[in-house]
């Protein structure tokens, strides 16, 4: 075995301070020097446990080797057999609980950097313009039509190009990439970056339809009725969960849905320039300790917020964000209310939100998530001054496709029943994956997911 190198390579950032005052990356990738230092450390192990904790199945030994080989254009190749998306993967995916997680260095407390290396492979394909990696079968003749351009949906179009079949997504918003690009701010995802990835999907030949509502412009029937023979859903969990508490309605009161959605598809955070103005007051609180909470909360600091709350009911263990994304917000001054619920938003005369009463939780025995149940500690109310509220506590999927498909089934929260294995639904020639089916979840799964559905359907259309 090759000698042990610990010293993994930190990611250079922009400073708190300065990055709090625009919408710029605040990763700044590596150096090629840092990533070669940082390639370097990969022992080429032999049961690589890493391609096995990746949902995509990356040869991350391979792309890596090739990176410290100089050889780009294979690390490239390699990195984009099985991920179409390595731009977005090396941003946003939580490698620390999946392929880092397993990385043989991490029994010595440091892994391989894979996303970050993944990250310098695709930025470089993107300065390079490398056309190597749009290699695609034969046609088949076949015709497959994807709702929903998000992650799952352009895995499996780009899968399914590549095969040889036809493929068409369908997108009901007016720009392709679903969450990537509404729920994901500008400063961990830039939209280029989403863009390139969607271009590179575009380039195998998937033709792209925006404006197109599935369920409303056309049904899943009618797709098939009209020559698709397979149609994938993956329209994503864009439906807000709410607490369902006095003074909800108030103004003030955002989902993290409309809250992003208006910052990163909209562009409020360049209002005038972009017309989609957003209210953000002095004091803000966000509600929940997810990777989405993170965000609202970080967009509130940028969009002039002078006090920002992250309010959340368990403990620190048990925030399902991203340490990264967690330290972040900290460094950017950030409030982190632990172990606090609240019971009612308090409103002024005018309808507009002025104060949210909360209480204090201490924690039970764990939960069916595994995660142990916050029980409210009696007489601990209090008040917390606030003149914005957004509500992050998840989401789940839109009823309008499967409300307009008979013989697709669902689960009582609305999430749509397929075979794990395949993706395949009780539909006859429809599969679904990704949020649509699990409900918010990660970029990486959904992706997984993709893949699965778009090798079932390709075995399916050969007749296998």
């Amino acid at each position: 075995m090759a000698k042990l190198d610990l010293n993994r390579v930190p990611m250079p950032k922009q400073e708190p301070e300065a990055r709090s005052e625009n919408y710029d990356e605040v990763a700044l990738g590596y150096s090629d020097e840092e990533a070669l230092a940082e390639a370097n450390r990969c022992i080429q192990c032999k049961k690589r446990p890493c391609v096995q904790g990746c949902p995509v199945g990356v040869d991350i030994p391979e792309f890596i080797d090739a990176l410290r080989n100089n050889d780009m254009p294979e690390a490239v190749r390699s990195l984009k057999a099985k991920n179409a998306l390595p731009g977005v993967c090396g941003r946003v995916c939580p490698q620390e609980t999946q392929c880092e997680e397993v990385c043989t260095l991490a029994k010595k407390g440091a892994p391989m950097a894979i996303g970050r290396l993944e990250r310098y492979v695709a930025d470089w394909e993107l300065n390079h313009q490398n056309d190597s990696n749009r290699e695609v079968a034969p046609a088949t003749g076949s015709r497959i039509a994807v709702v929903g351009s998000g992650p799952a949906g352009l895995t499996a179009a780009a899968d399914l190009a590549k095969r040889g079949h036809q493929v068409t997504i369908f997108e009901s918003l007016h720009v392709a990439g679903g969450v990537l690009m509404y729920g994901i701010p500008e400063f961990r995802l830039p939209k280029r970056i989403v863009q390139a990835e969607v271009d590179y999907v575009r380039s195998l030949g998937v033709e792209i339809k925006l404006d197109s509502v599935i369920g409303k412009t056309l049904t899943v029937d009618e797709l098939q009725e009209v020559g698709y023979d397979a149609v994938f859903l993956g329209t994503g969990a864009g439906l807000p969960m709410f607490l369902n508490i006095p003074g909800e309605n108030l103004n003030g009161v955002y989902s993290a849905n409309e809250f992003l959605t208006r910052i990163n598809l909209m562009k409020a955070y360049l209002f005038p320039e972009y017309d989609t103005p957003i209210k953000v007051g002095k004091k803000v609180a966000v509600i929940g300790g997810g990777n989405v909470a993170m965000d609202a909360a970080r967009c509130a600091v940028r969009l002039g917020a002078g006090e920002v709350h992250i309010v959340y009911r368990r403990s620190r263990n048990e925030m399902p964000a991203r340490l990264e994304e967690l330290e972040n917000a900290e460094e950017e001054g950030l409030i982190i209310n632990l172990l606090t619920n609240p019971l009612r938003f308090l409103g002024n005369d005018q309808g507009w939100v002025y104060g949210m009463e909360c209480i204090e939780m201490d924690l039970g025995e764990p939960d069916d998530s595994g995660r142990r149940q916050p029980m409210p500690r009696e007489g601990s109310d209090f008040i917390i001054d606030v003149d914005t509220v957004v509500v992050s506590l998840g989401t789940s999927p839109n009823p309008l496709v499967p409300s307009a498909t008979e013989g697709l089934n669902t689960t009582k929260r609305g999430t749509v029943i397929i075979d794990e294995g395949t993706g395949k639904t009780t539909k006859a020639k429809v599969w679904a994956g990704g949020d649509i089916v699990t409900g918010a979840a990660t970029v990486i799964s959904a992706m997984g997911a993709g893949k699965r559905a778009a090798a079932s359907i390709d075995a399916y259309l050969q007749g296998k």
